[in-house]
């Protein structure tokens, strides 16, 4: 990882990276409707450009081809969504999953199923990360989503 992370997101990234990977992006859905109203965005970055240009190569995708290009970024497949995010600037792969979650709610890219529910083994995950403060929430988001992707062609 390029720097330390606290104790807390340590801890928060190891429980999370133990669960399957349609549980993780559950887990990262419902994380961003945490801290999405909270978020101030800066101001406009060419690393916006690169994200953009990938949620829109997923949004015309099938639903199904929607949540199987978001399981190849989670799961560091060799495919072309994992190779594309993984050349992502770590503030460009923060877009992508924003821009997915406000693509989620605007009804372009599938959502979770209304009727899904966290499988047992996430409570303590999911109670261990509502005790934590609003920029340790964030900060575990980041790295999170900084740590995916393809392993060949991982930036640096």
């Amino acid at each position: 990882m390029p720097y330390n992370h606290s104790e807390n997101t340590q801890r928060a990234l190891s429980m999370f990276q133990k669960y399957d990977i349609d549980t993780q992006l559950a887990l990262l859905w419902y994380g961003y409707l945490d801290i999405k109203d909270e978020l101030n965005p800066g101001p406009p970055q060419a690393a916006d450009r690169m994200a953009h240009t990938i949620y829109d190569e997923i949004k015309v995708l099938s639903q199904e081809e929607q949540v199987q290009a978001q399981r190849d970024i989670l799961s560091g497949a060799e495919s072309q969504f994992g190779r594309s995010y993984s050349a992502l600037s770590n503030s460009a792969r923060i877009e992508i999953w924003l821009l997915l979650g406000q693509g989620m709610e605007s009804g372009e890219i599938i959502n979770v199923p209304s009727d899904y529910k966290l499988p047992e083994q996430t409570h303590e995950f999911s109670d261990f990360i509502s005790g934590l403060s609003f920029e340790e929430r964030v900060e575990f988001m980041q790295a999170a989503v900084q740590g995916m992707g393809a392993a060949s062609t991982k930036a640096q």
